[in-house]
C-alpha cells in the first residue's frame, strides 16, 4: 500500500480508501465487516462514510452504514491506527427524514449531526468530518454550469466553519474537509482560515474518473499548490468503467440494474468512451477496472481514491490496483480517448 499526507497534517492515509455507501443496502453487516477486515489486512487505513448512507438514501435505511461500522470490533481494537471519515448531509427536500427536514449546514445542525454520528460509530472522535455538499446554489452532482438563484438558501461559509472549529476544540473531530465543492468554495474556506484564524480545510471529496475529469480544471491546481488533496469518489463511474454494463448487460444485483435513478454515467457518449477504455485495457492485458483505478491513483492532486465494492472479488481487484503502474503507452492512449470524448459525464 502507498500512503500520502492528509492535507498539511501529519496523518498518513492510504491511497486506497474504503468506501462504504452500499453497506446496509447492497451489503449486510457481516459482508461489510468482512470487507473491513480484508482491507485493513492489506494496508488500507482510511474509511469513508456519511450520515445519509447507504445509497440510494431512504428513510428506512438512513444511518445504517455508520451503525454497521460502529458495530465492527476492528475499529475499536485499532482506533488509533484507523483514519475514519464521515459527512454531514447538506440541504435536500428529498430527505425530509433528516432532522425533521430542517437539516442545513448551520451550527445547530453541524453539532447535532456530528454528535449523532459519534454515537452510531461508537467512537469519541472522527478524524475527518466533511460537509457532504454546499448549502448554496452552485454546480455539483453533474450540473455543467452555474445558474445563480437570488432566493437561494445560503449559509455563510464562516458560520459552517465556526461550528467545525467548535467541534475540533471539543475534541470531537480532528480535521475537516469539503465535498462536491467548486473552486470558489475551496478558495473561500482557505481565505477564512488565513484571515479569520479558523481551521484549515484538509481535503476535497469530489467525483473523478475517466469519464469525468472536470476536477482537472481549476480544482487540481488549487489542490497541489494549497495542499488540499482530492479524495476521489466514483472512480469507476458507478462501476461502468469495469465494462460490466457494455452491450446492454444488466448484472444481477448491480447498482444500475437495481435502480434507474443512477443515470449519470449511462449516456451514449459515456458508453462509447467506456468501450474504448475497456478495449484499451484488454489489448494491454489489463483488467479494465484496475486500469481506470490506477490512472486515478497516479494523479499528483490525489490524496486518496475511494473504492467501493459489493463482492469480495471486486474488493480484491480494486485494492490490487495500487500495484498496477500504467505504461507511458497506455497513458498516452488514455489521453487520446479523452481528447476524442472529453468528460462525457461531468
Amino acid at each position: 500500500m502507498l500512503y500520502k499526507k492528509l492535507g498539511t497534517t501529519d496523518i498518513d492515509v492510504s491511497v486506497i480508501c474504503l468506501g462504504t455507501m452500499t453497506w446496509g443496502e447492497q451489503n449486510t453487516q457481516s459482508q461489510a465487516h468482512e470487507q473491513l477486515d480484508y482491507a485493513i489486512s492489506h494496508g488500507v487505513n482510511f474509511i469513508d462514510t456519511a450520515e445519509m448512507y447507504p445509497v440510494p438514501p431512504m428513510s428506512e435505511t438512513y444511518t445504517a452504514t455508520e451503525t454497521i461500522i460502529g458495530n465492527w470490533q476492528g475499529l475499536h481494537k485499532n482506533r488509533d491506527k484507523i483514519i475514519l471519515a464521515s459527512k454531514i448531509a447538506g440541504p435536500s427536500a428529498a430527505m425530509s427524514y433528516i432532522r425533521d427536514g430542517h437539516h442545513r449546514l448551520d451550527e445547530k445542525n453541524i453539532i447535532a449531526a456530528c454528535d449523532d454520528s459519534l454515537k452510531r460509530l461508537q467512537t469519541d472522535y472522527i478524524d475527518l468530518y466533511q460537509l457532504h455538499w454546499p448549502n448554496r446554489t452552485t454546480n455539483f452532482f453533474g450540473q455543467r454550469g452555474f445558474n445563480f438563484d437570488s432566493n437561494e438558501d445560503f449559509i455563510d461559509l464562516e458560520e459552517s466553519l465556526s461550528a467545525l472549529d467548535k467541534l475540533i476544540k471539543a475534541g470531537k473531530i480532528r480535521h475537516y474537509g469539503i465535498s462536491n465543492e467548486t473552486p470558489w468554495g475551496l478558495m473561500k474556506y482557505l481565505e477564512l482560515h488565513n484571515h479569520r484564524n479558523l481551521p484549515r480545510v484538509m481535503s476535497v471529496q469530489n467525483p473523478y474518473n475517466l469519464l469525468n475529469r472536470t476536477y482537472e480544471t481549476a480544482m487540481s491546481e488549487i489542490s497541489i499548490r494549497e495542499q488540499v488533496g482530492l479524495l476521489a469518489y466514483s472512480p469507476l463511474a458507478f462501476g461502468v468503467l469495469s465494462g460490466k454494463y457494455l452491450g446492454g448487460l444488466k448484472p444481477e444485483g448491480a447498482r444500475l440494474t437495481k435502480w434507474d435513478r443512477f443515470s449519470r454515467y449511462s449516456s451514449e457518449s459515456a458508453n462509447n468512451a467506456t468501450e474504448l477504455y475497456v478495449k484499451l485495457a484488454k489489448s494491454h492485458g489489463l483488467d479494465p477496472a484496475q486500469m481506470a483505478l490506477s490512472y486515478v491513483n497516479s494523479r499528483d492532486f490525489l490524496t486518496s481514491n475511494i473504492i467501493g465494492a459489493t463482492t469480495m472479488e471486486q474488493l480484491k481487484i480494486n485494492i490490487d490496483s495500487i500495484n498496477i503502474e500504467l505504461s507511458p503507452e497506455v497513458v498516452s492512449e488514455i489521453e487520446n480517448i479523452h481528447s476524442m470524448i472529453p468528460n462525457p459525464c461531468p
